[in-house]
């Protein structure tokens, strides 16, 4: 039998039996519906973490920090020669790093609080010098104007980006772009307004929401004005660097260990806070758990595929009854046992696919709801698609074979004179 003549004769049988065949679509609809969902839902749920991640500038990371003092331990901390002279972490270390080690994102910060008029009452307000960088490595949106432009920092000019809230704070609902401000001493001109955080806004898992809520109250100057003006001989609070992927992550790291030592004498004057090492040590461990979790899923999920097969084999064992006559007709006019055989396996097969497409479509719409429900887009994977049709396509043959097996086998003349 040609593979057209069987797949044809398949599907004329399920069309003859409408009922019968949407019944016994019914537990496998349900066990691939249910198999995509749990499947997407953890696809979705690894998905999210790794884009908070990833929106928190955490993500493949070092904080290069100025040495702090060990001397209450007891450890020795310098190996330098009496007098030798090697500088704190400093303005010029950063650039250094920026043009000698290769990175995806680098950016600096310098920090200050200084009393400001608000109201009736003096209040401290924090001032972080950093580059534009910052901005975009941690998602912060503009509401209002620019960032301050490289023009603007090359030239030491004072202007100044405000946090969504203390904007709030300060302006309510006027438009602060133009306007000056005085800091301290210093006065600034606004350039631009960060937006509300998107992070923290309740869609999705929110991470650190305290920290970012400080940042947006925060007011940022140009990094290379805050060298100047802010502290002493350009130093810098912290070197912020990020690598391209986990490949070139441990490379980076060992890159600018090795360039700050060149630069201070071999002496440490600065520490590493390995956030991206954390994190990869954290992502495996969410990756093991989900693994371990969405196999759990799937296999109580496929409890109702399993179901579905044996319906599926209870009624080709049915069918063979029902076309005993038809078995023999076909095998006296020339149809050989590997065709019989064929002809009921395609139908078993195809009733199953049937089945895997009803309820990926139906998993679609389910995704579709409950990412509207919270408010993140939950994708249908390739993955989890792959695996309701495989599962299916198992189920299928695996149904579909004993009752293949046993129809091919029939004498074609005690078919004909069945009753």
């Amino acid at each position: 039998m040609h593979l057209k003549d069987g797949l044809f004769s398949a599907f004329q049988s399920i069309s003859s039996h409408k009922m019968r065949s949407l019944l016994t679509l019914t537990g496998i609809v349900i066990g691939v519906l249910a198999v995509v969902t749990m499947f997407s839902s953890v696809y979705a749920l690894k998905t999210l973490i790794k884009k908070n991640m990833e929106g928190m500038g955490w993500n493949y990371s070092i904080v290069i920090t100025p040495e702090q003092n060990t001397q209450s331990s007891g450890r020795k901390t310098s190996f330098r020669r009496p007098g030798q002279s090697v500088g704190t972490l400093s303005y010029d270390d950063y650039l250094a790093l920026k043009e000698q080690v290769e990175h995806k994102c680098i950016y600096g910060t310098i920090e200050s609080n200084t009393l400001m008029r608000l109201g009736s009452k003096d209040q401290y307000v924090r001032i972080r010098a950093t580059d534009v960088e910052f901005f975009t490595n941690k998602s912060y949106k503009l509401s209002r104007g620019r960032y301050y432009s490289a023009y603007e920092s090359q030239n030491l000019l004072p202007v100044a980006v405000l946090g969504y809230y203390f904007a709030e704070s300060q302006f309510g609902k006027e438009d602060p772009i133009g306007k000056t401000i005085t800091l301290g001493k210093n006065k600034f001109q606004v350039v631009g307004v960060l937006a509300k955080d998107v992070l923290s806004s309740g869609n999705g898992m929110n991470f650190n929401n305290y920290e970012r809520e400080q940042d947006l109250k925060a007011v940022y100057v140009p990094l290379e004005y805050g060298a100047n003006y802010f502290g002493t001989k350009k130093g810098i609070h912290t070197i912020y660097l990020q690598a391209a992927s986990e490949a070139k992550f441990y490379e980076m790291k060992n890159n600018a260990r090795q360039l700050l030592l060149s630069r201070h004498h071999m002496y440490p004057a600065f520490s590493f806070v390995d956030v991206g090492a954390m994190l990869l040590t954290i992502n495996d461990e969410i990756d093991k758990n989900l693994k371990k979790w969405n196999i759990a899923l799937s296999a109580i999920a496929s409890i109702s595929l399993i179901v579905g097969g044996i319906g599926l084999f209870s009624t080709l064992l049915i069918s063979i009854q029902e076309r005993m006559m038809e078995i023999g007709i076909r095998k006296s006019i020339g149809a050989t046992e590997a065709d019989i055989f064929f002809y009921f396996i395609s139908e078993a097969i195809s009733l199953a696919l049937m089945g895997a497409f009803l309820g990926i479509f139906l998993a679609w719409l389910v995704i579709l709801g409950i990412g509207h429900l919270v408010k993140f887009p939950i994708y249908l994977p390739a993955q989890g698609v792959l695996l309701g049709i495989g599962f299916s396509l198992i189920i299928g043959f695996v149904s579909g074979l004993y009752p293949a097996t046993k129809a091919s086998r029939i004498d074609p003349i005690q078919a004909i004179y069945y009753t």
